[in-house]
């Protein structure tokens, strides 16, 4: 396992992960001065390509703008999801997997848990590829959302899976909007960071998507909070652009050759 990796596990309980997505160099150059790790996700599906969902994302797409990516990266974990059905079995996925891995020159790939694939993280660990899980809402699986452990039955399924998840040897894992008494069980059963989204100051670290955070995707569901608003600066930019083309202000002599 890479040292980058050892170092994430063991700040567990001692210091938080800070965790964002990024889908171009340009924005992970930003990300990599202040985050642990930066995550290329398939969220790329909405907040790129106005998909409904993210399950039409193909691995082509992911490898290209973990390419980019990479590109801006000096110190942080960099993580690529690997898309839906490209994990179906161990055979596919270690082929997959490997080939995320050898174009894009990453650290590890995230797969979403069905509850099932287990021994598929176990496969791809024990072929030397790291791997992040995913528990709680996954959207690669569940088409309609809802927020996970809510109930002590649901909590300890949740317990389980994460469990299993641990023991197949994956470095971290994900809780995607799962309540947060119930993050604070699953983080604490666990030898192995987890990385919150939607599940409260319990879990060891916390990841957003980048474009919600700025104010990008005009996407704002209870658990994003938006630390600016970057869409209403380009809209401001734009119209002062067309304004002064509109009025022959722009170009200037000085914008010239």
């Amino acid at each position: 396992m890479k040292n980058k990796i050892k170092n994430l596990i063991r700040k567990k309980g001692r210091l938080p992960i800070v965790m964002l997505t990024a889908y171009s160099g340009s924005t992970s150059k930003i990300l990599d001065k202040y985050c642990d790790a930066i995550l290329v996700g398939d969220s790329l599906a909405n907040t790129l390509y106005s998909m409904s969902n993210t399950h039409k994302v193909t691995i082509e797409m992911m490898i290209l703008h973990a390419r980019s990516v990479k590109m801006g990266i000096k110190k942080s974990i960099l993580i690529v999801d690997m898309p839906l059905q490209t994990y179906d079995n161990k055979n596919m996925a270690l082929k997959n997997a490997k080939k995320v891995m050898r174009e894009t020159k990453c650290d590890a790939i995230k797969i979403e848990s069905n509850k099932k694939n287990f021994d598929i993280v176990k496969h791809l660990v024990k072929s030397n590829i790291p791997v992040m899980g995913h528990i709680g809402f996954t959207p690669q699986f569940k088409k309609k959302f809802k927020v996970s452990g809510s109930s002590k039955i649901e909590t300890n399924k949740l317990i389980n899976e994460a469990k299993k998840i641990e023991e197949a040897g994956a470095f971290s894992i994900v809780l995607e909007c799962i309540a947060s008494a119930s993050s604070k069980k699953i983080t604490q059963a666990l030898g192995i960071p987890t990385i919150g989204i939607g599940s409260s100051v319990n879990c060891d670290g916390q990841v957003l998507v980048t474009d919600d955070l700025v104010g990008l995707s005009g996407f704002t569901p209870r658990f994003v909070k938006k630390y600016s608003n970057v869409a209403k600066l380009i809209d401001k930019s734009v119209k002062k652009y067309s304004k002064e083309v509109k009025k022959r202000h722009f170009p200037k002599k000085n914008n010239s050759y």
